[in-house]
């Protein structure tokens, strides 16, 4: 019996047949994944520019990628500069962290970006990108913090949810060991966060941004997911009004940060 087809580029049902090599299909790259290699071209772009610019290219300081847009939550608490939030998530602290940083947005952006449309996956991407570095913030309002990590998580967040929508038309082992992997993917990274706690040295890795932007992930699945696969007006209506709703609500967190640190 044939399945109704699944537009991997505006993520709805077609009602056409589905083709033999789906998996194929969803790793066709650009065609059905623009969002994602734009964003990605985006970070390695302010990449190669800040290291054109003197800034090193292993081992940057805290005040070269402040220049460029790191996030600190006393820039923005004392100063307003919130658009750090956002800038921060193209900013990186070398070649090693790009690289983990864009590998990752790439294998997740191939698979996400299908489910969310191009226009959801940036937003998606700028927003718990930014709901991670504002936890961050209110948390650990000194530190300097960059990279795409936080939306890195934020994405896989929603993944776990919108894979285990009931209207996709893939079989059903397949979508569970897909959503299984990108929950080992958050698990591990967290766990491998959480560790870096236990060390005086070495790596530092902005556990709040991650966690910031991986539970906003999981937020912003959970009214999206009964609608996926269900119609395209619906879905793409309701990831209007969730998006919408999620700025709304990092703006109010932003507020709320801001008066509990000058109180």
């Amino acid at each position: 019996m044939q399945q109704p087809d699944y537009d991997l580029r505006s993520g709805y049902y077609t009602g056409a047949p589905v083709r033999s090599k789906t998996a194929e299909r969803i790793l066709a790259g650009w065609a059905y994944a623009p969002a994602t290699y734009v964003l990605i071209g985006i970070n390695i772009a302010v990449y190669l520019l800040m290291t054109l610019r003197g800034v090193s290219w292993w081992n940057p300081t805290a005040e070269q990628i402040l220049h460029w847009g790191a996030n600190r939550g006393a820039n923005e608490i004392l100063y307003g500069q919130w658009w750090r939030l956002l800038t921060a998530t193209f900013v990186h602290v070398g070649i090693i962290h790009i690289g983990t940083n864009m590998w990752c947005l790439w294998n997740l952006g191939l698979l996400g970006e299908p489910l969310l449309g191009a226009p959801g996956m940036i937003a998606v991407y700028v927003l718990t990108g930014s709901a991670g570095n504002l936890l961050s913030s209110g948390v650990n309002p000194g530190v300097v913090g960059a990279g795409a990590s936080g939306a890195v998580f934020g994405i896989a967040g929603i993944l776990i949810l919108l894979l285990n929508s009931p209207h996709l038309p893939f079989p059903r082992a397949e979508l569970k060991r897909l959503r299984r992997s990108v929950i080992y993917f958050a698990a591990i990274n967290l766990a491998i966060g959480a560790s870096t706690l236990m060390y005086s040295g070495g790596i530092k890795i902005d556990n709040m941004a991650h966690l910031g932007g991986f539970l906003s992930g999981l937020a912003a699945g959970f009214p999206l997911a009964p609608v996926l696969g269900t119609g395209r007006e619906p879905y793409f209506r309701r990831q209007r009004v969730v998006f919408g709703s999620f700025l709304g609500i990092l703006i109010l967190f932003a507020y709320g940060i801001v008066r509990f640190w000058n109180s």
